[in-house]
């Protein structure tokens, strides 16, 4: 398939710039793949469409605060330093995306704080705005990483086109997450409230969680009209054998598996045997799943309305399968749904 065949126009205003008032009350459009139909619901609604014994899949990654803003030395520039991942915590090494690039240059201090009680110092230079950064810091390994929380902010996309506030630490986070390492939302899970949960689990639907730890790579450009030639950034993952047990014994007695989210489907299909069932896994993935692809495992998939020519738009095409989405999408514009983070929700089925 080519990127103009995911192209389409997107008005403005249908880009979400918060979040529905209550997690479960964000719409919901469901795409029956067998019947060729949609339907127009509630989130809330998701419980209808699950029996006893089926399986939701979650993401538990945690969202860490990977936006800071710090002054260059002696011009006392404003420069924006975007945390990706640490690369050693002994050295206090880390991995970051810096805006305006052209100002930092190698040896460039950064100082942080209103105090300035945070230094750190170029020492390469990675991609076109990355950075390797030493932080300088008196006191132990946990006192800077409280410093990196203190100083750091809600990473919420540029596109959501607002600052960040007291409201999106709460919300631009599941309410299952545990393992902090995410440096953007996996969005399918926001809309699941501890009511929902709860009314799922007293149904008999059981969840599997697995770790994938977001990366900006999830929303890079796609650049090349051949989709085959496209590169995805790798991101951490971790799906446990019990995990797999527990989504193979679901798959098996030929139970409703089902993905929230694009990351848990690329988790999955990332660690398929042979036989067509799920491995426990720990390490890396740079799985980029566009139209065709067989699935091995999800017989379901939660995801949100994703923008023009991006990754997640063609996963999800390539599980319900593209004129069915496009057509989909066609009629959520006409609807009026919210796209992108904060936006509505559509379940495949």
């Amino acid at each position: 398939m080519k990127l103009s065949h995911f192209e389409f126009d997107l008005p403005e205003e249908l880009l979400a710039t918060y979040p529905a008032e209550h997690r479960d009350e964000s719409r919901l459009m469901v795409l029956n793949r067998k019947e060729q139909t949609i339907e127009h619901k509630v989130f809330k609604d998701v419980i209808d469409y699950f029996d006893e014994g089926d399986v939701m899949m979650l993401n538990n990654t945690k969202v860490f605060p990977a936006r800071m803003y710090g002054n260059k030395e002696k011009t006392g520039a404003r420069i924006e330093v975007f945390l990706l991942r640490e690369l050693n915590s002994e050295n206090r090494l880390w991995d970051v995306l810096v805006d305006p690039a052209r100002k930092i240059r190698i040896g460039n201090k950064l100082f942080f704080g209103d105090d300035d009680s945070l230094v750190a110092e170029v020492i390469d230079n990675t991609t076109s705005r990355g950075r390797t950064l030493r932080f300088l810091f008196d006191g132990s390994y946990e006192e800077f990483r409280a410093k990196l929380l203190e100083l750091g902010q809600t990473p919420l996309p540029k596109a959501i086109g607002r600052d960040v506030e007291p409201l999106d630490d709460e919300r631009y986070q599941t309410i299952y997450a545990k393992h902090e390492g995410a440096v953007a939302a996996p969005t399918a899970g926001l809309h699941f409230s501890k009511h929902l949960m709860k009314r799922l689990e007293i149904k008999g639907v059981e969840f599997a969680e697995t770790t994938l730890h977001v990366g900006l790579g999830t929303f890079s450009p796609v650049e090349v009209e051949d989709l085959s030639k496209h590169k995805m950034d790798s991101e951490q993952i971790d799906i446990s054998d019990a995990t797999a047990d527990k989504i193979n014994k679901a798959k098996k007695e030929k139970r409703r598996v089902c993905a929230v989210g694009t990351t848990v489907m690329r988790a999955i299909e990332s660690s398929v045997s042979s036989k067509g069932e799920l491995n426990g896994y720990t390490g890396w993935t740079n799985k980029f799943i566009f139209p065709p692809h067989d699935f091995s495992i999800a017989t379901a998939m939660i995801t949100n309305f994703h923008t023009p020519k991006s990754t997640l738009l063609m996963q999800a095409a390539a599980f319900g399968g593209y004129d069915f989405v496009m057509d989909a999408y066609k009629e959520a514009i006409k609807e009026g749904y919210k796209f992108s983070t904060y936006g509505d929700a559509m379940l495949i089925i």
